[in-house]
Order: structure tokens, then sequence, then C-alpha cells
């Protein structure tokens, strides 16, 4: 006793939320937290365990070397 005639209005129609793209958001950029691990690592042990009165300065190449990867994927720190 099916009836092929009637049609349903499917739930899928404009009352759904569709979430809204914007262009850049098209290309997925990776997280700043799940990139440049070991150079972060490398630049917090030294910034954490460095015996100098300025770590800063101390670790400038390894802070150096974490802020050229970062950049690498967009990211200015």
């Amino acid at each position: 006793m099916a009836s092929q005639g009637i049609s349903m209005p499917s739930i899928s129609s404009k009352s759904e939320a569709q979430p809204v793209v914007s262009p850049s958001s098209t290309v997925s950029k990776p997280k700043p937290c799940c990139v440049c691990k070991d150079e972060k690592s490398k630049r917090d042990e030294c910034m954490l365990f460095s015996k100098a009165s300025d770590p800063t300065r101390d670790c400038k190449s390894t802070i150096d070397q974490y802020r050229s990867c970062m950049a690498g994927f967009g990211f200015q720190v």
C-alpha cells in the first residue's frame, strides 16, 4: 500500500544550519601547539636550566631556531 506519488520534504532542507566556510579556512592550518615540538622542547630546556644571568641571551640560537620553524608554518612568535 505504499504510495509512490507522495513526496515528503526531506529533513536536510533549508532549516538545517550549514557552517559558513571562508576561503581561508578551506586549507587547514596546523595549531601552534602541534608544530615544532622538538625545537620548542630544546628552547624550553635551555631557558629553564640555563645557569646564565640572562637565559634569553644564552639560548638565542635555540630561540631563533624555534622562531624560524614557527615562521615556516605561518606563525609569528
